[in-house]
């Protein structure tokens, strides 16, 4: 397992989320859930403008392994997705934390991120699964 970025927050579904300059935020898989799925051979995410419940399943990765539905850690509109993943969805696992990021949100509320974990209680968590 790598390093956690201390500067992402975690939710207990296995997605990161770092939040941007512009108040959008940008969400992930994190690197240990791509580490369980393996390979990644396709990645679905959501539609631009879609707006999005907390929790909400809204993208889908699929590895040699098994596929998975990725849930939104937090209620918002998606404002960007991440073309590139369409041709190149083992970027996910290259680079879970940067290039592998799966869509840009516009949180509904600026107290959106209150309930998710920060890397210290994220490393806790899947160390306790």
């Amino acid at each position: 397992m790598s390093e956690l970025p201390g500067d992402l927050k975690y939710s207990k579904s296995h997605e990161w989320v770092r939040v941007n300059d512009d108040g959008t935020v940008t969400v992930g898989i994190t690197d240990h859930a791509q580490e369980q799925l393996g390979d990644m051979v396709y990645v679905e995410v959501p539609e631009q403008g879609r707006e999005l419940e907390a929790e909400e399943a809204c993208a889908v990765v699929e590895s040699v392994k098994a596929a998975s539905d990725v849930y939104t850690p937090l209620a918002g509109t998606v404002v960007e997705v991440n073309e590139a993943l369409t041709d190149a969805p083992e970027t996910v696992n290259q680079d879970a934390y940067g290039a592998g990021w799966l869509m840009k949100l516009k949180p509904a509320s600026p107290d959106a991120l209150d309930g998710l974990m920060d890397p210290d209680a994220y490393q806790a968590f899947i160390d306790a699964e």
